[in-house]
């Protein structure tokens, strides 16, 4: 216990930009792609789903008509939500559009939410945002040209802490017009379900206000089983408590509710997105999985 509550131990762990050189590097890379994604490819951006200034998303959509629209007699797209990481205090949803053509190609309807950032707000404020932003979604789906009973929530680092939080929402108290199985899958990269350690992580304190209290209500791993499906992942070279993260989630929720739980080979905790935006890789094809977009295996 003294060593999940060492600061110079809990910094070497969840410091990734520390841990990464050439981290700067890439994340100019992502903004740079990002732009150009949004100057060439059919999207809608900063559309409003709430009240403030934060509380925008962007849409990209197919650029035919998706392969698997008419199947089963289904009518729309699949939607894959992304939420962006950042330890809830930083990028934006603009870092992020490069995510989108991989999964747009695929044919999805691409969404990626913004959110206000700590310390301005709590990781609670910004968990009901992006409630909001999945309520939106839903209530907009056939609008955008997809089907509202196949959301996907997918999200990296502090983004998987909140897809796994998505998966939990119980949607009928949001909205009486919203279904309870609202989001049946979510993919988590990198997440991070037990916020205790973040707690006593000097460089997250100031920003992320964390009490015990918090703690308990913003902690996947404690939460009641969901019925969904939550697949997780993260890089092979990510930190042991990253990896540890996973294992957690695995054991708590069991292999029905999580039954992918794997570190993705050569990958740390920037470079893992790289395998979501090549088709063929391994996490590609399990975002395409939990869209309906490829059969499992």
């Amino acid at each position: 216990m003294a060593r999940k509550q060492d600061p110079a131990w809990l910094a070497a762990q969840y410091n990734n930009r520390a841990r990464v050189p050439g981290h700067a590097e890439i994340l100019a890379r992502w903004t740079r792609d990002s732009q150009l994604i949004r100057d060439t490819r059919p999207c809608r951006l900063n559309l409003a789903y709430g009240d403030t200034a934060a509380e925008t998303l962007d849409v990209f959509s197919p650029s035919g008509t998706p392969r698997e629209q008419n199947a089963a007699g289904r009518s729309g797209a699949p939607m894959l939500v992304f939420i962006h990481g950042g330890w809830w205090r930083s990028l934006d949803k603009s870092d992020h559009s490069f995510i989108a053509p991989a999964l747009t190609d695929a044919g999805a309807v691409v969404v990626v939410p913004n959110y206000a950032l700590c310390p301005t707000v709590t990781i609670e404020d910004i968990a009901l945002q992006m409630v909001h932003a999945l309520a939106w979604c839903w209530r907009h789906a056939r609008d955008l040209g997809a089907d509202p009973g196949r959301i996907t929530v997918a999200g990296h680092s502090a983004g998987g802490h909140l897809a796994a939080m998505m998966l939990c929402a119980r949607w009928k108290r949001v909205g009486d017009d919203l279904p309870d199985d609202l989001v049946k899958a979510a993919l988590s990269i990198s997440g991070v379900f037990d916020l205790n350690p973040l707690r006593h992580t000097p460089f997250l304190q100031a920003d992320l206000r964390l009490t015990p209290r918090a703690v308990q209500r913003l902690s996947p791993a404690g939460f009641p089983v969901p019925t969904g499906t939550l697949y997780a992942v993260a890089g092979a070279l990510e930190s042991e408590e990253f990896l540890r993260h996973n294992r957690l989630i695995r054991r708590r929720w069991g292999a029905r509710v999580v039954p992918i739980c794997e570190a993705l080979a050569g990958a740390d905790h920037f470079t893992v997105l790289d395998g979501l935006i090549q088709p063929g890789r391994r996490l590609h094809d399990l975002a395409l999985e939990l869209t309906g977009l490829k059969a499992p295996g």
